[in-house]
């Protein structure tokens, strides 16, 4: 195959707010025409909730956090509270001279069609969500879908959120594997309503393939995906010195909470 050539990262378990920091500092390296797009999978070293750019951050339990040890970031895109535990993370990373549509709406489809591409890898026949619909309410992303995330029937089964700066753009989201529906109802106030809901109207991957699949098939379906979707190659690299000492710098601006770790 050949084609552009983009960078793969595989990372992780990385602390959450470094995490979000370090796509932020990609977006800017790219936007500045420093960085090469870039894909990066990644994990999480504790289950970290992340709430959206502006979301309130009250409409998270904090007691509930520091009972379950969870931490809290902020990420530099919007949407609502997500839960990172049993899941993937993917970030992606390019411009519009890389090809990306320039507009909300025409850069979700473009990028959502390798995310789609992947699942159907695995054998999960995804879709991109036709309509919004759900709780628009609630501070937790799983229990309202937009055009931006893909569904699984009448179920959504992955969300994105993006940002922009100048001509480039950060897209990240899940694959989640499991979800514990108990620890998000918490963890996001839901009334008796919406825990059942969250239940009936989300999927898993665990779900819906009746296994659990390992991160190195999501990951290699993901890449393939990818490389087909976008007609680029994707070589495997590192983050720059310039990205990590930026990230490093300003990570704490994502900091929210940081559970206790053990001595």
């Amino acid at each position: 195959m050949s084609g552009p050539i983009w960078r793969l990262i595989i990372d992780g378990p990385v602390q959450g707010a470094m995490n979000m920091a370090l796509d932020r500092a990609v977006l800017r390296g790219v936007a500045a025409g420093v960085s090469v797009p870039t894909l990066r999978l990644y994990r999480w070293e504790v289950p970290t909730v992340t709430l959206g750019r502006f979301q309130p951050v009250e409409q998270v339990d904090m007691s509930e956090c520091e009972r379950r040890g969870f931490d809290i970031v902020r990420r530099p895109t919007g949407g609502r509270g997500v839960i990172h535990d049993d899941e993937f993370t993917y970030s992606i990373v390019a411009g519009t001279r890389d090809g990306v549509p320039s507009g909300v709406a025409a850069s979700y489809r473009h990028l959502s069609g390798a995310l789609a591409e992947a699942y159907a890898l695995l054998g999960v026949p995804a879709q991109v969500t036709a309509r919004s619909r759900g709780e628009r309410g609630s501070g937790a992303c799983y229990l309202h879908a937009t055009q931006a995330d893909l569904s699984l029937g009448a179920a959504k089964l992955s969300g994105s959120a993006q940002v922009w700066e100048g001509a480039a753009v950060l897209q990240h989201g899940s694959f989640v594997v499991g979800r514990d529906i108990d620890a998000e109802a918490d963890v996001f106030r839901l009334d008796e309503r919406a825990r059942e809901a969250l239940g009936e109207t989300t999927a898993t991957l665990s779900g819906a393939l009746g296994r659990s699949p390992s991160f190195d098939e999501i990951a290699q379906a993901v890449v393939t995906a990818a490389e087909r979707v976008f007609g680029v190659v994707l070589a495997s690299g590192a983050f720059t010195d310039i990205e990590i000492a930026e990230a490093s710098e300003r990570r704490h601006e994502h900091e929210v909470w940081t559970a206790p770790r053990p001595v």
